[in-house]
C-alpha cells in the first residue's frame, strides 16, 4: 500500500524515485551482469527484470515465483508522484499502462467520535495489485524475460554460482536473506498491533481513517479506493485488544464478518471480503548489509516500512530504478552494488524513521482520544513528522485554519506565537533557547562572552533564554570553563546579564539551569576533546556509584550520606543566589548522565542503600534536591526539570519509567518537564532523526499530565508549529539553530508574515524586520511569444 508523495496515510512522505537510463544497450561491457536470476515475482522483482532487460536486450533474465501469477496478498497499491516520475522516465510503456487504470482522489477523511473532518489537496493515485502485477507480467513477457511461476528458486548458493547477478526480491520472509544471515545481519523488530488486509466492493470517496472505541479497546480502519468499484480496508488494533475481542479464536470468514460489523457505518452496512487474509503483526526489517558477492537484496527482503505510510511497493520500485541505474553507471558489479546501497540506504532509513513514528502513533492511539476533534485530526495527519503544518496549509488552508481556531490562535497568529503560562510567568511565544554549555567562564564567573551570547539571543525573539548548566560547586564543574553559582561574585556577574535581558529585551524571560557534573566532570573543554580527562589539574569526582563514564575516565567516589547532605545544600545555596540574581525560571538538570541523572538511571546507580534499587529509591535524592531548591526559590517563579527519557541502552531508563519520573517531579511542584534523552552511558545507541526526542515529550505530556518542553533536532519554525498544534509539546527548545542565527525566532515571524505581540522586534532592529533584497527583481517580463519561425527583414 502506497500513497502520493510517498505514503497512503502520510501524504507528505517523500523519497527519491531515481530514473534509470532509458536507452537500450547491447552487452558491450563484460563486467556488467548478463545472466540474472531474480527471486520473487512481486512488483519489485518484476520491475527490476523489465528494467534490466530493456537496458540490455541480450541479457538472460529469469524470475522465480513460487506462487501462481494472480496469487497476491492485499488488494490495492497507491503510487507516489515521485515514483511515477521515475517509472515514466525509465519505461514509458509501463507508465502509460499504469495511468490507464489509476483512480485518483484528493481528500483524507478522519472519523472520530461520530465527527468527520476532511483535509484536501493530497493527490492520491491507486490501482489494484493484481492489475499492477498483470501490467508488469505483460511487460516482462514482451521484453523476453523468463517468468517461472509455481517454481521454487534453486538454493541461493547455486544461483550465485550459475548467474552473474542474483536479486533477492523474495519479501519480508526472504529465504535468500536467511541463507546469508551471518553476512546481511538482519534485525527483525515485531510491533504491538495486529492487522488484517480486507476489501470492500465499493469505492471510498477519500482516504478514510475511522476510529472505533469498543468495550475491548480502540480499533482503527484504514481504507482507500483502488478501482471505481473497490477499496482496500485494513483493520488494526493492539494485540491485547485483539485478544480481548476474541479475534484470536475466529477463522478468516468470521474475522471478516466481525470487522464489517464493527465498522458498519464506514462501510454503509456493506460486507467485507478477504483474500487469504490473516491477522499478522508488522515487523520492521533492517539489514546491516544489502549485498554479498553477486547477491543483492531488494524491497522487503532488504527493508520494510509500516503500511500506514504505505511505502513497501514504493520502496521496492525505487530500489529497482536505482539498482538498474547503478549497474549501467558503474564499471564493475561490486562498485554497482556498493553504489546502489549507498544511494538507497539514507532514503530507506529516513522512510523507516517516519514509518516508526507513524506505527507507534497508531499503537498509542488511545492516548490521543481526548484531544479536541480537529486537533486529533491534525495530530493524525502529522504523526510521522513528514507531513507538517505548512504542508497542510498549502494543501488545505481552510482545514488548517479551523485547527488553529480550535487551538486558540488569534487570526493571523501561527501556533508558535501563542502565549504560554508557567506559574507566575507568561511566555509570549513557545520558543526556548535551549541550554548550551559555552565553556567560556573564568573561575566559574560568566563574563562579557556570556553577556553578548545570552543577550543576543534574548534580543532574537525567543520567549525564554536558558543559561548553560550552571554548576553548584567547583567539584561539580564539567570543565574548567564551566560557569557557576557557588560564590557571590558569580551571582553578581549573572545579575549583570539578567538586568540586560530585562531592560534590553522586555518580555523575554531568562532561566538558569542548575546542575552538578557527577562522574562526567574534570574534563577538557569541548573543542579540546569532549569527555576526555584533563591532562593535569584534575579534581576528585563523586557519583551515586564508583563507575567511570568510559574507559580511561576518572573513577568517581560513591557519595556518602554526609556528602549527599552537602550536595543538597550546594543546590539550595545556588538556587538562593539565582533568585537574587534575577532569573525568571530555574531548571534542575537531571539528565545526560550528570550527578542527579546518575541517580535516576539503573545503569549508573548500583547503590544498595535507600538511594538505589527500585525507581522509587533512585528518585529519592533528586527529589530531595528538588524540594530543597523549591523551598528557597520564589513561589511565583516556575521550576522545570530536565530528564533523559531514555538511556538508549539496554537495561537503562525506559519510556515507562520516564513517565513515572515526570509524575514524581510534578507531584513535588515541577511546573514543566524538559524532555531530553541519552548521554547517560558512553555505549548508547541513539536513534537520531528530525525531532527524534519529541515522542518522549509527547508521551509524558499525555500520560503524566504535565506541561513539557520538547528538544532535539527541532530545526524549523514549521516543526515548532506542527508540534505545538498537534499537542505533542507545550514549548520547543532549540539549540543549534540559535547558534546559527541568534534572531531565529524573529526571522521565523518575518518569514511567516507575522507581526504581533508574540514576536516583538527591539526598537533599534525594526528596520531589519524585512529580509534585505538580494538582487534585481523588477526586470521587465516578456510580453509576446512568437510561435512560428522568426522572419528577419
Amino acid at each position: 500500500m502506497l500513497s502520493t508523495r510517498g505514503s497512503t496515510a502520510d501524504p507528505g512522505a517523500r523519497g527519491t524515485a531515481r530514473p534509470a537510463t532509458t536507452h537500450p544497450q547491447s552487452r558491450d561491457n563484460p563486467d556488467r551482469p548478463h545472466r540474472v536470476a531474480i527471486v520473487g515475482g512481486g512488483p519489485g522483482g518484476l520491475y527490476t527484470a523489465a528494467l534490466l532487460k530493456r537496458l540490455a536486450p541480450d541479457r538472460e533474465i529469469t524470475v522465480y515465483e513460487r506462487n501462481a501469477p494472480d496469487d497476491t496478498f492485499g488488494f490495492g497499491v497507491v503510487l507516489s508522484d515521485e515514483t511515477l516520475g521515475g517509472i515514466e522516465h525509465a519505461d514509458p510503456v509501463v507508465h502509460e499502462a499504469l495511468k490507464a487504470h489509476f483512480v485518483r482522489w484528493d481528500d483524507i477523511d478522519i472519523v472520530h467520535r461520530n465527527t468527520r473532518h476532511t483535509s484536501g489537496g493530497h493527490r492520491f493515485a491507486a490501482l489494484g495489485r493484481r492489475r499492477l502485477l498483470g501490467i508488469l507480467h505483460d511487460r516482462c513477457r514482451d521484453l523476453g524475460v523468463d517468468l517461472r511461476f509455481r517454481t521454487e528458486a534453486p538454493p541461493p548458493d547455486q544461483l550465485a554460482r550459475t548467474h552473474d547477478l542474483v536479486v533477492a526480491a523474495d519479501g519480508v520472509h526472504s529465504a535468500t536473506r536467511e541463507a546469508y544471515r551471518d553476512v546481511f545481519r538482519p534485525r527483525l523488530t515485531p510491533h504491538r498491533c495486529r492487522y488484517i488486509w480486507l476489501a470492500a466492493d465499493f469505492a471510498f470517496d477519500a482516504f478514510r481513517f475511522e476510529i472505533a472505541e469498543t468495550e475491548h479497546g480502540v480499533m482503527q480502519l484504514h481504507g482507500y479506493p483502488y478501482s471505481p468499484d473497490a477499496s482496500t480496508v485494513i483493520v488494526e488494533m493492539r494485540e491485547e485488544v485483539w485478544r480481548a475481542a476474541g479475534f484470536d479464536e475466529l477463522d478468516e470468514a468470521e474475522s471478516t464478518a466481525r470487522c464489517a460489523k464493527i465498522f458498519t457505518e464506514a462501510l454503509g452496512g456493506r460486507p467485507l471480503r478477504s483474500n487469504k487474509s490473516a491477522w499478522t503483526t508488522f515487523r520492521t526489517v533492517v539489514n546491516e548489509r544489502w549485498s554479498h558477492g553477486n547477491v543483492v537484496l531488494l524491497g522487503d527482503a532488504a527493508h520494510t516500512a509500516h503500511f500506514s505510510i504505505g511505502s513497501g511497493t514504493k520502496l521496492a520500485v525505487e530500489d529497482a530504478l536505482a539498482l538498474a541505474a547503478c549497474l549501467e553507471e558503474q564499471p564493475t558489479l561490486p562498485q554497482a552494488l556498493a553504489a546502489y546501497e549507498e544511494e538507497r540506504r539514507p532514503v530507506v532509513a529516513s522512510t523507516q524513521r517516519a514509518a516508526k513514528a507513524s506505527l507507534e502513533w497508531f499503537e498509542d492511539l488511545a492516548r490521543y482520544l481526548g484531544q479536541p476533534p480537529r486537533q486529533f485530526a491534525f495530530n493524525l495527519l502529522t504523526r510521522s513528522r513528514r507531513v507538517t503544518h505548512e504542508n497542510l496549509r498549502l494543501r488545505d488552508a481552510g482545514f488548517t485554519d479551523s485547527v488553529e481556531r480550535e487551538f486558540g490562535c488569534p487570526p493571523g497568529t501561527p501556533p508558535m506565537f501563542t502565549p504560554f503560562r508557567l506559574r507566575g510567568l507568561t511566555l509570549r511565544n513557545r520558543v526556548v533557547v535551549s541550554a548550551m554549555d559555552m565553556y567560556s567562564a573564568t573561575d566559574g564567573v560568566p563574563g562579557d562572552f556570556h553577556l553578548v551570547h545570552l543577550g543576543a539571543r534574548a534580543l532574537g525573539g525567543a520567549a525564554l533564554v536558558m543559561t548553560e548548566m550552571v554548576c553548584v560547586s567547583p567539584e561539580g564543574r564539567i570543565t574548567p570553563g564551566c560557569a557557576g553559582l557557588y560564590t557571590g561574585r558569580q551571582g553578581e556577574a549573572w545579575r549583570r546579564i539578567t538586568d540586560f535581558v530585562h531592560a534590553g529585551a522586555p518580555g523575554t524571560a531568562i532561566g538558569v539551569q542548575l546542575g552538578h557534573s557527577g562522574r562526567k566532570g574534570s574534563t577538557r573543554l569541548m573543542w579540546e576533546g569532549m569527555d576526555e580527562p584533563l591532562p593535569d589539574g584534575n579534581w576528585p569526582l563523586v557519583a551515586p556509584s564508583p563507575l567511570p563514564y568510559r574507559p580511561g575516565s576518572q573513577i568517581p567516589r560513591e557519595l556518602s550520606r554526609a556528602q549527599l547532605t552537602d550536595v543538597r545544600q550546594q543546590f539550595r545555596a545556588a538556587a538562593e543566589r539565582a533568585g537574587q540574581a534575577g532569573f525568571d525560571l530555574l531548571e534542575l538538570h537531571c539528565a545526560h548522565g550528570y550527578l542527579l541523572s546518575g541517580f535516576l538511571s539503573p545503569l549508573t546507580n548500583h547503590r544498595t542503600d535507600a538511594y538505589g534499587g527500585s525507581l522509587e529509591k533512585r528518585l529519592r535524592f533528586p527529589l530531595e534536591v528538588f524540594d530543597a531548591v523549591r523551598e528557597v526559590w520564589p513561589d511565583e517563579r516556575p521550576m522545570t526539570v530536565r530528564i533523559s527519557a531514555t538511556d538508549w541502552a539496554e537495561g537503562g531508563t525506559s519510556a515507562e519509567e520516564a513517565v513515572e519520573i515526570a509524575r514524581a517531579f510534578a507531584a513535588h511542584g515541577a511546573d514543566a518537564i524538559d524532555v531530553s534523552t541519552g548521554q547517560v552511558v558512553a555505549g548508547e545507541r541513539p536513534e537520531f532523526g528530525r525531532s527524534y526526542q519529541t515522542p518522549y515529550a509527547d508521551r509524558i505530556r499525555h500520560e503524566a499530565g504535565v506541561p513539557v518542553i520538547a528538544v532535539g533536532a527541532i530545526s524549523s519554525w514549521d516543526d515548532v508549529n506542527s508540534l505545538i498544534l498537534a499537542g505533542r509539546t507545550d514549548l520547543c527548545a532549540l539549540a543549534r539553530p540559535h547558534l546559527y542565527d541568534p534572531h531565529w525566532t524573529l526571522h521565523a515571524a518575518a518569514e511567516q508574515g507575522y507581526d504581533g505581540p508574540g514576536a516583538v522586534w527591539p526598537a533599534p532592529y525594526r528596520a531589519g524586520s524585512r529580509p534585505p533584497r538580494t538582487g534585481r527583481t523588477d526586470a521587465p517580463k516578456p510580453r509576446l511569444t512568437l510561435n512560428g519561425p522568426r522572419q528577419d527583414v
